[in-house]
């Protein structure tokens, strides 16, 4: 900040948005930190302190906090809206990708290290928005994209078919049995996948097989620390833990337990649970282009809304897919846009083709 220009109304305009902007952002972080407790809580009121720091700096070259400041943009107030009301995992998403598109690596007047703050907070929220996002991975995941094969697979459907010509009654007949077809094999799929995962993971875990075993082990000839090595440890580690179990097992002591991990069965989730949600957010995907038929629409107009209905419903499955995974939520939102409508117009296209060769 050496060799600067006297700064320009319009460069104190500039430091009042940077103000207003951290201030809104160190709100966010003790709203999500009053929802937290233990190490999250702490890391986020240190989050909240840092935007402290950078509010001040701003003011500090203002002379004072004007009396009039402009309003905080909208992806802040968006952040401060769901963090009083939700404290979740989607606001920790829209804040990661608030940290990323901090102006101060190119704001002259900005600092070295407050540039750099905003790089590692944007990797400390990553972090933060992790744990959240491996709790929903598993039943979360199978909704999403549940919701999303339902409305691109019906959608096809219907468009193929609507296409061929046939009468309305045909193509909502053949929406239901898309939908119900669908739905129950989703669920079905759904189910064997994670109990076979989960009993893949089963099968990995260590167990008390040769626990009955191991005081008459020879602490010499110890087979046990090769069980340890095949955990990672080097072999003179190994060694070392498997004569401390097996001295402790031949005294009469317990087997010392290995400390528990991450349940990996969290990470999965629940079987029942994945194909539940999975057949319900099918259907309720594959539901909407039916619905234009369901109430009695016939030809281009129910085509038309079928279309809309479900443009619309991509763009929000798009979105919010991206919006938890740090990417950006409207290139999300249009990618599952071009690919639900690529495939509608083929199936259209075939219809058309096929209603042809049939009259």
């Amino acid at each position: 900040m050496t060799n600067l220009a006297t700064p320009t109304a319009r460069d104190r305009r500039r430091w009042a948005r940077y103000l207003v902007d951290e201030r809104a952002e160190a709100r966010v972080y003790r709203e999500l930190a009053s929802r937290r407790t233990g190490e999250e809580r702490d890391i986020l009121l240190e989050l909240a302190e840092a935007e402290g720091r950078h509010e001040q700096h701003w003011i500090d070259l203002l002379g004072e906090t004007p009396k009039r400041l402009p309003s905080p943009g909208i992806g802040t107030r968006l952040l401060s809206w769901m963090a009083r009301r939700f404290g979740s995992i989607f606001v920790l998403a829209l804040a990661q990708n608030a940290e990323a598109r901090s102006p101060y690596a190119d704001e002259p007047y900005a600092t070295a290290a407050m540039a750099a703050d905003e790089r590692v907070h944007h990797e400390v929220v990553r972090g933060l928005a992790a744990r959240g996002r491996r709790r929903l991975s598993g039943t979360f995941r199978a909704a999403v994209f549940g919701a999303n094969d339902g409305l691109v697979s019906n959608l096809a459907l219907v468009m193929g078919v609507g296409a061929t010509g046939v009468a309305p009654s045909f193509v909502l007949f053949s929406g239901i049995a898309g939908l119900l077809a669908g739905a129950l094999s989703m669920g079905a799929g759904e189910f064997v996948s994670v109990r076979s995962q989960r009993e893949l993971l089963e099968a990995t875990e260590e167990s008390d097989f040769a626990d009955s075993a191991l005081p008459h082990l020879d602490l010499d000839a110890n087979e046990l620390a090769l069980v340890y090595r095949t955990r990672g440890m080097d072999p003179d580690a190994a060694f070392d833990k498997a004569r401390e179990v097996v001295t402790a097992a031949q005294a009469g002591s317990a087997p010392v337990a290995a400390a528990p991990g991450e349940n990996s069965h969290d990470v999965v989730g629940s079987a029942w649970g994945a194909a539940l949600s999975s057949f319900l957010f099918f259907a309720s995907g594959a539901i909407i282009p039916v619905l234009p038929w369901i109430f009695g629409m016939a030809g281009f107009p129910a085509v038309a809304l079928a279309l809309g209905l479900v443009g619309i419903a991509l763009l929000g499955t798009g979105a919010m897919v991206g919006l938890l995974s740090g990417a950006s939520p409207l290139k999300r939102g249009l990618r599952q846009l071009a690919i639900g409508f690529g495939a509608a117009a083929v199936t259209y296209v075939l219809g058309l083709l096929f209603g042809v060769s049939a009259a």
